[in-house]
């Protein structure tokens, strides 16, 4: 059962956005492992997406700064943790959706009955789409190709646990 306290540093945390996809949260990409609170002080665990990933300080620093702003909150840490692994699997449903708005298809939940990943348009939902380039802006997109619309688009590479 969540508490008040808990409560309220999660609707904080579907306040920070990916500095990257300023239109998803940590919270709905599924980064947030752990809300530990103790009197007056809130310890964030977070899964980061990728290891490498540039935009850790910044996510950090932007968790930590909007939990002080919960009046009763005096310390904010944020600390990063590798177990369990992130996985594409933890973005939420209106994670996925705040993806596509931002013209981001959202990983595939599930390989298709070939065994392959299968993307889907952002713009149609067509599924008639090659893979342009697997390196895209950052380590986790690629460059995907609608054949339908004709319209580039980057898509998340999907991370599973599935091998």
């Amino acid at each position: 059962m969540m508490t008040t306290y808990e409560q309220s540093v999660r609707e904080m945390l579907a306040e920070v956005k990916d500095p990257e996809i300023d239109s998803v949260s940590v919270l709905d990409l599924g980064m947030i492992e752990k809300i530990i609170i103790t009197d007056n002080a809130v310890q964030v665990e977070m899964l980061p997406t990728f290891m490498g990933c540039p935009a850790l300080e910044i996510i950090k620093k932007n968790v930590e700064t909007k939990v002080l702003e919960l009046e009763w909150v005096e310390h904010a840490e944020v600390t990063f943790i590798y177990h369990p692994p992130w996985t594409s699997d933890r973005i939420t449903a209106k994670g996925r959706e705040r993806l596509k708005e931002f013209g981001i298809a959202p990983p595939p939940t599930q390989p298709g009955p070939d065994g392959e990943w299968h993307v889907d348009c952002p713009y149609c939902q067509s599924t008639y789409t090659t893979m342009d380039n697997i390196f895209g802006p950052t380590a986790c997109r690629s460059i995907l190709y609608c054949k339908h619309c004709k319209n580039p688009f980057e898509a998340m590479k999907p991370v599973s646990t599935i091998m």
